[in-house]
């Protein structure tokens, strides 16, 4: 009796490419292309720029307010709160020195009367300063930053990334006693250029990086 052989095992087939090492396929070849990084971050970095700040932007109680829209809003530090008030305080004080000064010396009183319109609007904003501070957010969407501002005049800005020209951050004395900065965004237009208050250090380096490496890849395409 003889063996019959049997039908031969298959084997498995491989593609031409299969030893060839993964690639990401970039945005003009073939294929799906591989979408440009969230700019936003993970947690690591949301929370740097959370650090320190207000729980949520503030709106008006009005009906006509803008939306705020779904996105991760993030805001100003608290410290902000305390450099305006110094800062306002100081204008306060040497305003009411002056005029004190020059009735004591020249024996005049006219002066009271620019005095008390500038003493007058100083303290109107002090009183609003701590509500005006938690109106401002700002959003690291994929293509663009959304900055917004304002309770009775609301402003939203979106400034595409691709066009940023310059991100700079400054500080004066007195937000670097209080480890905030304020990060200024230059694009070619004037009008939708962004100035962004009151950021603590780490979070304005970290969104200053952030905004240089986003806004170098939308210019070369990547």
């Amino acid at each position: 009796m003889t063996n019959t052989p049997g039908p031969p095992e298959p084997v498995p087939s491989r593609s031409a490419d299969a030893d060839a090492p993964d690639r990401p396929v970039s945005a003009g070849g073939a294929g799906a292309s591989v979408p440009p990084p969230n700019p936003d971050g993970g947690d690591a970095a949301r929370a740097v720029r959370d650090e320190g700040t207000f729980s949520r932007v503030l709106e008006p109680r009005s009906q006509g307010r803008l939306p705020l829209g779904d996105g991760t809003w993030h805001q100003l530090a608290r410290a902000y709160v305390w450099v305006q008030l110094i800062s306002l305080g100081a204008l306060f004080v040497g305003v009411a020195v002056v005029a004190v000064a020059l009735q004591v010396v020249l024996r005049v009183q006219w002066q009271w009367i620019p005095a008390a319109v500038i003493l007058l609007v100083t303290a109107a904003a002090m009183a609003i300063t701590p509500r005006q501070a938690r109106s401002f957010g700002y959003q690291l969407r994929r293509d663009d930053l959304v900055f917004r501002r304002g309770i009775l005049w609301q402003r939203v800005v979106a400034v595409p990334y691709g066009r940023m020209q310059l991100v700079d951050i400054t500080h004066g004395p007195l937000d670097r006693g209080f480890g905030i900065a304020q990060l200024k965004l230059v694009t070619a237009a004037a009008s939708t250029g962004v100035v962004i208050p009151g950021l603590t250090q780490a979070a304005a380096e970290q969104v200053r990086d952030t905004l240089i490496e986003v806004a170098e890849s939308r210019r070369t395409g990547l």
